[in-house]
């Protein structure tokens, strides 16, 4: 009996270690893709709710959002009332906004990828991911460090040479179990810390856990952060491409 329960601890022990091991020799790039496929899919739709915090006030929306794969996003804001109908759309290596209060249909310009989406502390690049975090970069472990009392990865992204990239390096940390982007800083070209992004509230969606809220905080403003929550998401659902067009913009709901 004590020989079959020795086996049986043993055999515990290796399954254990040979999952670690395949997660440990994952390579940097691979944990990266795999903490972005988690959020993305193939394909999804979501309702979210973004705040906007700063020292004297508060400001609310509610949003929806389409995205398939790395090529197409759009995102329409439904309240508050004086903002609804707005549409920021990616399609390939186009970005255009909606906005229905002027009636038109603007350009966004790669010199506007950094600048602030609708007030907020995400930028253009955030919402609109133009750039890859997999694709743009290269990708290196730094270290291993517990967020929220969870193993992560901490890994260093570095633009390559021809990337049109926001920033000029990211650090993140994603969780060995799950894949979890537990938090990243984004760094300008000369290395000084500009914003710093966590993760939190992992639950069950779809079929998948997922981070649900996403806190965006700028460094140097002091009682500023933006927190973005999902409310509901949907992965790899059918859209065709023709659902992410200019003329969509003017009639998505």
């Amino acid at each position: 009996m004590e020989k079959f329960i020795f086996g049986y601890l043993m055999s515990l022990f290796f399954i254990s270690s040979n999952i670690y091991s395949q997660s440990s020799n994952l390579s940097a790039k691979e944990i990266v893709a795999k903490a972005d496929q988690k959020l993305r899919g193939k394909s999804n739709k979501a309702e979210i709710s973004m705040e906007i915090i700063r020292p004297s006030w508060k400001r609310e929306m509610s949003l929806k959002s389409w995205s398939k794969g790395e090529d197409f996003s759009l995102v329409l804001i439904t309240a508050p009332a004086k903002d609804k109908g707005t549409v920021s759309l990616k399609r390939e290596n186009e970005l255009w906004n909606w906005m229905p209060s002027i009636e038109r249909t603007i350009k966004i310009s790669p010199s506007m990828m950094s600048q602030s989406w609708m007030g907020s502390d995400f930028t253009n690049d955030d919402l609109l991911k133009q750039s890859s975090i997999v694709l743009d970069y290269n990708h290196e472990i730094v270290g291993e460090e517990k967020i929220d009392e969870l193993d992560c990865y901490k890994i260093k992204l570095i633009p390559k040479e021809d990337a049109a990239v926001v920033w000029g390096k990211i650090l993140m940390w994603v969780s060995k179990e799950g894949f979890h982007q537990l938090k990243t800083e984004f760094y300008d070209e000369d290395e000084i810390l500009i914003n710093r992004m966590l993760g939190k509230e992992i639950r069950q969606m779809g079929d998948r856990e997922i981070i649900t809220k996403m806190i965006m905080i700028p460094v140097e403003d002091e009682g500023h952060k933006t927190v973005i929550t999902y409310h509901k998401i949907e992965f790899d659902i059918s859209l065709n491409d023709n659902f992410f067009s200019m003329q969509n913009m003017k009639r998505v709901r």
